[in-house]
């Protein structure tokens, strides 16, 4: 049984779920704008700070350390504390992480549509920026292990082994990839330079989206999809074999990003193989999240919480099947640089984290203020739809620009010259970046449709106390 002199430091996760969610709709707002940039250029403005290179950057930035960094940081906090039925190991640090944090992120608003930027890919912010992202993120570290180490219990529940994994090796390529020279106040060059810079750039690229954007979103999901299903994990040692299947073999699949380049070969076909085998540990977690969900089938067909989280599931096999068949050589020549790919990112960045993030919103937030329902299914259930048909739109509409577009590079001549001009390759894909701006535009109306069902439900007054989260 619980000691009732346990006290959770409750109002701090508050905080971080709810810039999370601002974020999330602000980041995803700026993705709507970009895509609307390349389907209408007018739409730039003429504008040095609303330009699409500008905002590009704020656009991945916003989604990746606004989004994604404030959720797992706050859900981690949490989960930490609830497993290990400890307090958290510090208040007074736990808000210097979160004031920190946002800090990071309002220079990041400020210095990137001004073009202070690396570019490096999802690395852009100077150096000056860097330094402080280091220096929240080790008193991040030392409040999550602090807390693990205070636990009262001797087992550390699988959510906190993923959590661990995120925060040290997220630590680890970041210091490396971001290693520069300062010859400004806000200018920069790194210490690394062409094929070897290429190499450390995409051993970085990858794994923030393999541990920020996978690993630490399965974390989450591994506490909270039995907490919504009001079931056991289906296997536990699945879990771990699923956890020891990412650490062990994602960190070497980022050189698949450079097939066809001048880097090694024998590097290049270390990432070709280290994706295939990713394959395997990547759909025995998705198929251990599922049969999760699966134990409680009479709920799963109505509740639109569950279906999220389903949903995720889903487009994380999907995901993870594109990645190892773009690793493959004579896919990756076809698609590789076209607009599959944007369409492959955006399949696991909106299918997967997105729609996991969701699903632990519409959970996590009526608990945290003590609510025992939503203030509206109708419009979780109107979500659900805008949603999907966003992400199907969106994803199907690249998907077909890349193959076409890829072959239309690829086309030539008997004599050797090329078929289609970069023009007539522009023009194919015009309306189907039309169906993305479209489908991107459906994702946020959705987005918007949550965040007042959420703030309805917050405000609800509060009559029942209730079940913990």
């Amino acid at each position: 049984m619980e000691p009732v002199t346990t006290q959770y430091s409750i109002k701090v996760v508050k905080y971080f779920i709810l810039a999370a969610l601002v974020w999330a709709i602000a980041g995803m707002t700026i993705g709507v704008i970009l895509a609307a940039q390349l389907y209408w250029p007018s739409l730039n403005f003429d504008s040095q700070y609303f330009q699409f290179g500008r905002l590009r950057p704020l656009h991945t930035s916003g989604v990746i350390y606004g989004f994604v960094v404030n959720i797992l940081m706050g859900t981690s906090l949490y989960i930490a504390q609830r497993t290990g039925r400890c307090e958290i190991f510090n208040k007074s640090l736990s808000w210097m992480v979160f004031w920190g944090w946002q800090l990071v992120l309002l220079l990041a608003l400020i210095s990137l549509p001004a073009g202070y930027t690396t570019s490096k890919e999802y690395a852009e912010l100077e150096w000056p920026i860097d330094l402080l992202i280091v220096l929240v993120w080790v008193l991040y570290a030392v409040l999550f292990f602090g807390t693990i180490a205070k636990r009262k219990v001797g087992h550390i529940f699988v959510a906190n082994w993923f959590f661990a994994a995120f925060i040290i090796v997220i630590a680890m390529i970041f210091i490396v990839n971001n290693l520069a020279i300062p010859v400004s106040a806000m200018k920069s060059y790194s210490v690394f330079a062409g094929a070897q810079d290429a190499i450390v750039q995409w051993w970085w690229g990858h794994n923030a989206v393999g541990f920020l954007l996978t690993a630490g979103v399965i974390g989450m999901n591994y506490y909270f999809i039995p907490k919504a299903a009001e079931r056991p994990i289906y296997s536990y040692r699945l879990s771990v074999i699923h956890f020891w299947g990412l650490v062990g073999f994602y960190t070497w699949a980022g050189t698949h990003h450079l097939i066809y380049s001048s880097v090694p070969v024998w590097v290049q076909n270390i990432g070709i193989v280290m994706s295939l085998i990713l394959w395997l540990p990547s759909w025995a977690g998705a198929f251990n999240s599922a049969m999760t969900l699966l134990q409680n089938k009479e709920k799963l067909k109505s509740d639109y919480i569950l279906l999220f989280f389903f949903s995720a599931i889903l487009y994380y096999c999907l995901a993870t099947f594109e990645g190892p068949l773009l690793a493959i050589r004579w896919f990756n020549m076809v698609a590789h640089n076209t607009e599959w790919v944007i369409g492959h990112v955006h399949s696991g960045a909106l299918g997967w984290v997105a729609m996991s993030g969701i699903a632990v919103f519409y959970y996590f937030i009526p608990r945290l203020w003590n609510k025992t329902e939503l203030w509206s299914q109708r419009l979780i259930k109107w979500h659900f739809w805008l949603a999907h048909a966003g992400v199907a739109i969106y994803a199907i509409a690249l998907w077909v620009a890349g193959i076409g577009e890829g072959y239309m590079w690829l086309a030539q001549n008997d004599n050797g010259e090329l078929v289609y001009s970069f023009i007539e390759a522009m023009d194919f894909k015009a309306p189907w970046l039309f169906l993305r701006f479209f489908g991107g535009a459906l994702f946020v109306l959705g987005l918007l449709l949550m965040a007042v069902n959420l703030y309805k439900t917050v405000r609800m007054p509060a009559v029942f106390v209730a079940k913990e989260a």
